[in-house]
Parts: structure tokens; C-alpha cells; sequence
């Protein structure tokens, strides 16, 4: 097993755990996941895979297939179980995901993809954003720092760095430590109040 593989390895196992925390803290009602967020995360993460495979990510892109699976049972659950209010701005940032990725799919080039589908992630991002801001507490906040640590592990597996095998795992990690920084300066607030 090369380095790169090792690294991949981690990526999957730190993933698995945070999923699977996740995954329980829904079934006992501990979470309740924005299924708008989700089914974007979904195609998003698919979408990343292939086009990290296509530029030679190697053991990097596996962290993006292990999402993909993943978000698709969370999304099941966040439609029986998750967020039930639903606002004006969710759907609008919804349907500016969903309209985009159309534009993904005459997308030739895989940097132009994966820049698009980034913007599409942060766009999926803003109704678990929203949700959470007004209640912090109804997220567990482990998934999200275990998905940063598995995408800073994915980024040291990329066998081939370049642009379309970077931007997304760096926005992955980025968006995820300014939500959990949100999510404990909101908890903080609420206690408090």
C-alpha cells in the first residue's frame, strides 16, 4: 500500500464514522438534516468523483465516492425525518442548484465542472446554514468537522494536483470550519439566552 493509498484509506474510515454518527443522530431525532442540502450533496459529491478520476486524483477522489453513497441515505432520512419548514430563500437557492446543473452537464471541461459544482454545493449549503443558524442545536456538529478532516486527508492522497482536484475539497473544508465555528458560536448564544 503507497502512501497515497494510506492516506485515501484514512479518508474513508474518518468518513464512514462521521456519516455513520450522523446517520444515528437523525434516527434518534438528534439531527434533522435540510433534505434541499442533501439531495444537492448528493449529485454534487457524484459529480466531484468523476471529474477528480478523470484528472488523476487517484486515492483523492475516493473521500467524494464515499459521500455520494452516503448522501443518499441521508437524504432518504432527511425527507422522513429532517426539516420540515421550508422558506421562500430555500427553495430559490434550490432551484438555482438544480438549474445549474444542466450547465454542468454541456460542461466539457472537468475544472469547469468542478467550479461549477462548487458553487452548487455552497448554494445546497444555505438551507442547513439557515436552519442551523436559527437552531443550532438540531445539527450534530462531529459530521461536519469528521467531513474536514477527511477531505484535509483526501488532499494529501491526490496522486495528480491540480485545480480540478483541489477546489472542491479545499471548499469542502472551508465551508464546513465556518459552519461548525457558526454552530458553536450560536450554541453559545442560545444557552446564554
Amino acid at each position: 500500500m503507497t502512501s497515497k493509498e494510506f492516506l485515501g484509506t484514512a479518508s474513508l474510515m474518518v468518513g464512514c464514522v462521521g456519516y455513520m454518527r450522523y446517520i444515528m443522530a437523525v434516527l434518534k431525532s438528534h439531527s434533522k438534516p435540510h433534505a434541499f442540502s442533501w439531495i444537492i450533496w448528493t449529485s454534487v459529491c457524484a459529480i466531484v468523483f468523476v471529474a477528480q478520476l478523470s484528472k488523476n486524483a487517484g486515492p483523492g477522489a475516493w473521500a467524494s465516492g464515499l459521500g455520494a453513497a452516503f448522501c443518499v441515505t441521508i437524504t432518504v432520512l432527511a425527507l422522513r425525518r429532517g426539516e420540515k419548514r421550508i422558506t421562500l430563500s430555500d427553495w430559490l437557492m434550490f432551484m438555482g442548484a438544480l438549474a445549474a446543473i444542466p450547465l454542468w452537464i454541456f460542461t466539457k471541461d472537468p475544472l469547469g465542472s468542478v467550479i461549477l459544482v462548487t458553487a452548487i454545493d455552497g448554494m445546497g449549503f444555505y438551507p442547513t446554514f439557515r436552519k442551523s443558524y436559527i437552531r443550532p442545536n438540531e445539527e450534530a456538529m462531529s459530521m461536519y468537522m469528521l467531513d474536514s478532516g477527511k477531505y484535509v486527508l483526501a488532499i494529501l492522497a491526490i496522486e495528480s494536483y491540480s485545480a480540478t482536484t483541489l477546489i472542491y475539497p479545499l471548499f469542502v473544508v472551508l465551508s464546513n470550519s465556518v459552519f461548525v465555528m457558526m454552530l458553536l458560536w450560536r450554541r453559545g448564544v442560545v444557552k446564554k439566552a
